[in-house]
């Protein structure tokens, strides 16, 4: 493995260099608040798009393509002349030395040093220390796992339509989701609409209306802090779509082709379903518990980084630590918090160059939370206001089109909703790779 030292400073620009990374909302709103800066940006990030987190279970459930809601970083940034992109992964930091150094593309370990740093690594699912679930339930975090879902999804009832087995055949029809959060809610709220919609006529064996969708959850109301009445609209709603929502209730085990839910008074109940998708929670990435190890610094009990009012490391006011990796008044792990501090941190680094040493506390704006139930109908909780039906859902697609990166892509989901929401079409349906049958069964599988 080859490894170069010190490559940003080879190009002899003497200007304040701030080293972004990750390009989450967090990274890419720091980035866009740093393009008239009188300083050079190196942006560092694992792979090369940015993504549109909250939606991914259109992408899973075939709403969206996978362009439409993860643009390219470069094409993204394309009018920031003093903005490097660098497709790789930091494992280490240097806060001494005021370096951070990248596993990039192809094997090369690089080092950059830096005058400010900006670490905003998000959040990876977090399956509450049963780690030999990742491999029976898919998390909702990474465009790869909703990819990875609408394989799984699509090519369950291809399956089913071939299946001879009746019991086998409503296995690989029932969709198991784990978690009433936002992210839950909306899958399995679509799951029903696509079985419902989408796929009538389609299959001539099995009738897609029949498809069941279990909703878990461990606590006592879906989405618990978006309010009573948003979580009773919400119940509501699923249910009369046909969801099987249990409450109070975890998973103690999956199978092959089952799960075992264990409910609030201790009995357990399996649940014959070959799909199953986590949506439970998350974590704060091991970027924390770099930056932790090279600065001192505490972590909470997620892996967030403590950090000063103003989004610094304390002790270390040149590095800042921004969205769901900070630990900071208890603030929620949304996209318009790590959009907020990511242009919070910018700010206050461009302020600094500029000779400004004023200390700018940061004040979280609170825009308010949404989520999706089904077509014209979510539920929205913004300041006092909760409300849910059509109204919702208008203040949803209003804010969802608003922060989709590019016009084109903002274009773009407007049309393929039209096409969903309205009439009943899914585009992406294809399935590839590991769903491709092999036409000739001496080839390798490799």
């Amino acid at each position: 493995m080859s490894s170069t030292t010190g490559a940003s400073s080879t190009t002899g620009d003497t200007r304040h260099h701030v080293v972004i990374i990750g390009c989450g909302f967090g990274g890419l709103f720091a980035a866009k608040a740093l393009r008239r800066a009188p300083v050079r940006v190196t942006l560092i990030d694992r792979t090369n798009h940015h993504l549109f987190q909250p939606l991914l279970y259109q992408v899973a459930t075939g709403i969206l393509s996978e362009g439409q809601i993860a643009p390219a970083v470069r094409d993204v940034l394309r009018h920031h002349p003093s903005l490097s992109v660098v497709l790789g992964e930091v494992d280490a930091i240097d806060a001494a030395a005021h370096t951070v150094t990248a596993a990039e593309l192809g094997g090369t370990r690089t080092t950059f040093s830096y005058d400010s740093l900006i670490v905003a690594g998000g959040a990876v699912t977090s399956y509450f220390g049963h780690d030999d679930f990742r491999a029976a339930a898919c998390g909702m975090k990474t465009l790869d796992d909703a990819l990875y879902l609408r394989g799984e999804i699509f090519g369950a009832f291809e399956r089913a339509e071939q299946e001879g087995d009746e019991d086998r055949r409503q296995a690989l029809m029932t969709f198991v989701v784990i978690g009433g959060g936002p992210s839950g809610v909306e899958m399995a709220g679509q799951l029903k609409e696509l079985s419902r919609r989408a796929l009538q006529h389609n299959y001539r064996r099995v009738d897609p209306r029949t498809t069941r969708v279990v909703l878990v959850e461990g606590g006592d109301r879906l989405l618990a802090a978006m309010g009573e009445r948003v979580s009773r609209l919400t119940a509501r709603d699923l249910g009369r779509m046909g969801v099987e929502i249990h409450l109070g209730a975890t998973v103690t085990g999956f199978g092959d082709d089952d799960v075992e839910v264990t409910k609030s008074d201790g009995t357990k109940v399996r649940v014959a379903a070959a799909t199953k998708v986590w949506a439970a929670g998350t974590r704060a990435s091991p970027l924390g518990a770099l930056v932790a190890s090279a600065t001192g610094v505490g972590l909470d009990r997620s892996g967030r980084v403590h950090v000063a009012p103003d989004c610094s490391v304390p002790g270390y006011p040149e590095i800042f630590v921004v969205g769901d990796l900070m630990a900071l008044e208890d603030l929620p792990a949304l996209a318009e918090v790590a959009m907020q501090s990511g242009a919070h941190s910018a700010h206050t680094i461009v302020r600094r160059v500029r000779g400004k040493t004023t200390v700018v506390p940061f004040h979280y704006r609170d825009l308010g939370t949404l989520a999706v139930i089904s077509r014209f109908r979510a539920v929205a909780h913004i300041g006092p206001v909760q409300v849910g039906g059509f109204i919702g859902w208008t203040l949803w697609l209003v804010v969802h089109v608003t922060f989709l990166t590019g016009f084109k892509n903002r274009f773009a989901a407007l049309a393929r909703w039209t096409i969903s929401f309205v009439g009943r079409g899914r585009y992406e349906r294809a399935l590839t790779g590991r769903w491709v049958v092999d036409e000739d069964p001496t080839r390798s599988s490799a």
